[in-house]
């Protein structure tokens, strides 16, 4: 398996595979994906993939967010997607994606990376409550645990407050776990 910053070639690929990973709620995913690719820069996000065999089985996303801190905006990153194909899932793909993003960011001016999703899976890497750390979720319909924060060599003491997401995650109501009852 290699792992390899995405390529404008990889779109049709990634946007397939957001579908299949994430099932009824896939095209959402793979058209909040296409918008933010729109906004990644240099050092300013992060989007990569895994190949195996000439095929993309994995993607993840970093991208520039801002926490609401109270001397001051800081730019900070969002994990978010991060899918992997049915058939390659539990095989380490998406764990060897997470690392090597986590790897390229602690080694840029990024301070902290946020994300919604499962403790037990993102506590390998380091993520932890964001709310145990004085932070602030961005929305009420984000359960408290799946609210994470994962500090890199850049953070300062100072760097907390509340987690602002870019305006695409409201955009396609991509923020937290909407009531199916109401």
């Amino acid at each position: 398996m290699d792992l390899r910053e995405e390529r404008p070639e990889d779109g049709q690929a990634v946007r397939s595979l957001h579908r299949e990973a994430f099932g009824d709620h896939g095209s959402v995913v793979a058209e909040l994906t296409d918008d933010l690719r729109g906004t990644l820069a240099p050092d300013g996000g992060l989007s990569l993939v895994a190949e195996q065999a000439g095929h993309v089985v994995g993607h993840v996303m970093f991208t520039r967010n801002l926490l609401d801190a109270p001397r001051c905006l800081v730019e900070v990153q969002v994990l978010s997607p991060l899918a992997v194909a049915p058939g390659h899932q539990r095989r380490g793909v998406g764990s060897a994606l997470v690392r090597s993003g986590l790897e390229i960011l602690s080694k840029r001016p990024v301070p902290l990376v946020f994300l919604e999703g499962d403790p037990a899976y993102y506590s390998r890497f380091g993520f932890v409550p964001g709310g145990e750390l004085g932070f602030r979720k961005p929305s009420l319909r984000i359960p408290d645990a799946a609210f994470q924060v994962l500090k890199l060599p850049k953070y300062e003491e100072w760097m907390t407050g509340t987690l602002v997401y870019s305006q695409l995650f409201w955009q396609h109501d991509a923020v937290g776990l909407r009531d199916a009852d109401a």
